[in-house]
């Protein structure tokens, strides 16, 4: 007897065992998986069983907050977003069906208030029920992104305004959009079927190309060449003095690179960037400069590199790096000047890949930026060449108003010297006041810019139409750095930039400045 007991203990001790260790493979090694689970509807139904905080613009609107649901609900809250597409690429939206996207998903933790710092904020709160669900304060403006709409209107692109100087972003739109209220409803097949239609829409309005598609750039991208070229030292704001010219010959060998219209060009720097020059830069880029300074220097200002962005999915922006072996110097191809005995840039090296380096230079080839990244390069410019990590969240806070966190502003890269970024600068002034951009320019305001027209190799011609650039008041350092792409416009001519996206720029630079000086008014008004 004695015996069958001690096996039957043995038997139940190992059972025990087992139940054990199979009861702790499923809550620790199992348990992400189970989470994750598609079937496993519980944690959605927890997650919005509870409220979250709000979302809410610089300047106080409401962009997302909880709702209490009928008693009768199997789940207790859903979300509301009463700006519908205004903001739905920033702040995303939360879905029973699809689950979170945009700040609902990468902010989760402190708008549901599962953060530790936000549960307890001191010992009394041990023995208390306090609400620990956290606002987002954005740096988002809607009196701003309203203009950035409206001037956009129904044509594909996008918006990106920024502070320079903190990497704040103002405004950030992108055409089209959708309404996230569609998709946070309680209705299943209703909202499945919504998302169904977003998702097979050809101008794929739930993606925001803002940060998550990248272009061509165009001549835009002559920013950065002439960055290369004036930190190489090889280009001056005086020398050298491109030669009037309808073409450009690459080197080694390759299809010769044109003006618009076939128009000639040429000048120093400030008027190669006024006109916008091809030839020029193709050859600054390719026999000035060279690939290995125009990869670094493409690479200072953030290309080749994931901008750290608090939104979830930006992409990174890419300039070619790969231009083959090394063959000669320029002296080689071009020979000798007859009165000095040298080229004055002689030693620039030419390689296989240089007829593809002179296309890059000017934004064309395998070039492709998103408009974010091309707002940094202006704000980069306009902040003596210290390029900021871009951020849309400036503070959560509790429901009191209890400050949990501030977003500081950071340093992502230098991209180039504080008296290359004057060059630039300098240029670009000059671009808005006698160039490609003067309907960027803004009465009472210093505002540079660089349009951009690429490309896309259609026919008939089309062309997307770019604008980047800033903007200060007399005396400060510019406050507002801004870019605007509009896709595939009809034609091909290096005046679209100017005539189709500096006009949005210029509606988005009123909007921030005269909010701006109505708030400088304000303590007067009355008195």
């Amino acid at each position: 007897m004695n015996r069958r007991i001690r096996q039957l203990g043995i038997g139940v001790l190992v059972l025990y065992v087992l139940l054990f260790a199979q009861l702790n493979r499923v809550q620790l090694l199992n348990s992400q998986e189970l989470r994750t689970d598609p079937l496993n509807v519980r944690p959605l139904l927890r997650e919005f069983g509870r409220p979250r905080g709000e979302i809410l613009s610089a300047d106080g609107v409401v962009l997302a907050r909880s709702v209490a649901t009928a008693p009768d609900s199997d789940i207790d809250y859903l979300r509301r977003y009463p700006t519908g597409e205004r903001f739905a690429h920033i702040v995303g939206f939360q879905s029973f069906n699809q689950g979170s996207f945009g700040l609902e998903r990468s902010f989760n933790d402190e708008l549901a208030g599962e953060r530790f710092s936000q549960q307890f904020q001191s010992p009394a709160d041990l023995f208390g029920d306090r609400d620990s669900t956290g606002n987002l304060l954005l740096t988002l403006r809607d009196d701003v992104q309203r203009a950035a709409a409206a001037a956009l209107g129904q044509r594909r692109g996008s918006v990106v305004a920024l502070d320079p100087s903190t990497g704040e972003i103002v405004a950030m739109w992108t055409y089209p959009s959708f309404d996230p209220n569609l998709l946070s409803g309680l209705d299943g097949p209703a909202v499945n079927a919504a998302y169904e239609d977003l998702s097979n829409d050809p101008d794929q309005p739930l993606l925001a190309k803002s940060f998550r598609e990248v272009f061509f750039p165009g001549s835009t991208f002559k920013i950065i060449t002439a960055a290369a070229g004036v930190e190489s030292g090889s280009v001056s704001p005086s020398t050298p003095v491109f030669g009037e010219s309808e073409e450009y010959q690459p080197l080694p060998s390759g299809s010769p690179i044109r003006n618009f219209a076939d128009s000639q060009c040429g000048g120093d720097l400030r008027e190669v960037l006024r006109v916008s020059c091809n030839t020029a830069f193709a050859e600054m880029g390719a026999e000035w400069i060279g690939p290995q300074v125009m990869v670094r220097t493409a690479e200072n200002f953030g290309f080749n590199d994931t901008v750290p962005f608090d939104v979830p999915g930006a992409v990174a922006s890419r300039f070619p790096t790969d231009y083959g072996k090394f063959l000669a110097d320029v002296e080689y191809y071009r020979g000798r000047d007859a009165a000095s005995g040298a080229l004055p840039n002689g030693e620039t090296p030419i390689h296989e890949g240089s007829a593809i380096l002179a296309q890059t230079a000017i934004g064309q080839n395998d070039v492709a930026s998103t408009p974010l990244q091309m707002a940094l390069v202006a704000a980069a410019v306009a902040n003596q060449g210290v390029l900021m990590v871009p951020h849309v969240v400036a503070e959560v806070t509790a429901a009191d108003g209890t400050n949990y966190e501030t977003t500081e502003p950071e340093v992502w890269r230098i991209a180039a010297s504080p008296q290359v970024a004057e060059v630039l600068r300098e240029a670009m002034l000059h671009v808005v006041a006698d160039g490609t951009a003067r309907s960027m320019a803004v009465p009472g305001l210093v505002v540079g810019g660089k349009t951009g027209t690429a490309q896309l190799g259609t026919d008939p011609p089309n062309s997307h139409a770019w604008v980047v650039g800033f903007a200060g008041r007399p005396g400060d350092a510019a406050t507002l750095a801004v870019a605007v792409i509009v896709e595939a416009q009809p034609g091909a001519d290096e005046q679209t930039g100017g005539r189709v996206a500096a006009p949005i720029a210029q509606a988005v630079i009123q909007a921030a400045f005269h909010a701006e000086s109505q708030q400088q008014l304000a303590p007067n008004d009355g008195a």
